[in-house]
């Protein structure tokens, strides 16, 4: 399976897969997908037929993206590609689906000469799943950051994109 570029046509599902997580992410309606997309560095899916069982979206310095945690980022980096959210259907979770968009990611950023990936996961909350799967990559923490008021913590993680180096 490998990821193909997002298109309008893939939204709905999209919107169904990020409402599905939205526990871990922020939502998403049709309209601020499509300004996502536009903005995007990658906005990729993985397809079965086609149904999409998976998406990831990432963002380059420059974007007028307003997540805070693209901010945070933005405010202390000048080379990176920002992963916004990754989401795999529940029903294929575990089966390496996530591996294999990130995956695809390293290679793009290596190709198109980024330094570093960069993303965050929740604390508080926990989100343990995601913790471990960033571990496996090698990302490292950062810093952190209060959102909600104070009631979610998030980890800011770093993963540097040197040319030959493992990943996952």
């Amino acid at each position: 399976m490998h990821p193909v570029p997002a298109s309008p046509a893939h939204f709905p599902q999209i919107l169904a897969l990020n409402a599905a997580a939205v526990q871990q992410l922020s939502p998403l309606d049709a309209g601020r997908l499509a300004s996502l997309h536009q903005q995007a560095a990658c906005h990729t899916v993985l397809l079965e037929g086609t149904k999409v069982l998976a998406f990831l979206l990432a963002f380059a310095p420059g974007a007028s993206y307003d997540s805070p945690n693209y901010r945070w980022f933005e405010d202390r980096y000048r080379d990176f590609l920002y992963v916004d959210r990754v989401v795999v259907s529940a029903s294929r979770r575990q089966a390496g689906l996530g591996t294999c968009l990130y995956r695809d990611l390293f290679e793009l950023g290596r190709k198109r000469g980024f330094a570093s990936l960069v993303c965050e996961y929740d604390l508080e909350p926990a989100n343990p799943a995601s913790a471990a799967f960033h571990h496996r990559f090698g990302f490292r923490e950062v810093g952190r950051q209060r959102l909600a008021g104070g009631h979610k913590l998030v980890s800011m993680q770093h993963h540097a994109l040197a040319v030959g180096a493992p990943e996952g």
